[in-house]
């Protein structure tokens, strides 16, 4: 159904419009796929539509936990209504096993199993590749104040527990994954809310038995088959059955103000 909205946001997997009421932001899930800071694009039909389930189902299952989100819920196939957050300019990167920059880094081979969880703090500048910065960084440019920089080390820490558990009982390795914070604001308080999304795109999941990857490394690295990988992460989360089939992109008209 056509209806008039305003744009708030475009990113390169997600646009963000004016929710319903005050303080609220519909999210939509694209099925854009981009890689190496979007040097690399392409668009997977259902993408979007999965990202969006799987990540209703994560975050549902955080605020019942107690962890804060910005998630209020699910609108339909590909969005969501949120609470309205100012984004801490960091992505919070936590790694329990050796992938991706972390191995091209220290030159740790890749599937190597981590002495303890690392977490890892990147500036959030498209332009300058979300370079990896410290906590000294972060205090001494203001991005994020002492109590907000420990609020989001002890939510990254239970997040990973949780998450750990619940796809190792549906036999898939939590390798890492990248979480943003926001600030959502009450009245005169302020909280720290994971905001963003958790889904195939931000982690980075192997199958327990074959290491195969069922994350976007599919795209980065030209394996093939990401639609099929997510849904099977739907599946064994029990999300979406195995014949259930994904909404594939459809031209829509969006008035935007």
């Amino acid at each position: 159904m056509n209806q008039r909205r305003t744009r708030l946001y475009e990113g390169k997997a997600k646009i963000l419009y004016e929710g319903p009421e005050p303080g609220t932001v519909i999210v939509h899930f694209k099925d854009d796929a981009t890689a190496f800071n979007a040097q690399k694009k392409e668009v997977i039909d259902g993408k979007g539509v999965i990202n969006n389930r799987i990540c209703e189902f994560i975050f549902t299952k955080l605020n019942d936990l107690g962890i804060p989100t910005h998630f209020i819920k699910r609108l339909n196939m590909r969005e969501q209504l949120v609470h309205a957050v100012d984004i801490i300019p960091l992505e919070v990167i936590v790694r329990n096993v050796a992938a991706g920059t972390l191995s091209t880094r220290l030159g740790i081979e890749e599937g190597t199993p981590l002495p303890r969880t690392l977490i890892e703090f990147c500036y959030k500048k498209d332009e300058l590749g979300d370079p990896l910065v410290s906590e000294e960084h972060i205090m001494a440019f203001d991005w994020a104040r002492p109590q907000e920089l420990d609020d989001m080390m002890t939510m990254a820490i239970r997040i990973n527990d949780f998450m750990s558990g619940l796809f190792m009982g549906i036999g898939i390795k939590l390798v890492d994954f990248k979480l943003e914070f926001g600030r959502q604001y009450e009245g005169d308080m302020v909280r720290t809310v994971l905001a963003d999304e958790i889904s195939p795109d931000s982690c980075r999941l192997w199958d327990i038995e074959t290491d195969e990857k069922m994350d976007k490394d599919r795209f980065r690295r030209d394996l093939g088959g990401l639609v099929e990988a997510y849904q099977e992460v739907a599946r064994r989360l029990g999300i979406m059955n195995g014949n259930e089939p994904v909404e594939r992109s459809k031209p829509v008209l969006v008035k935007s103000d």
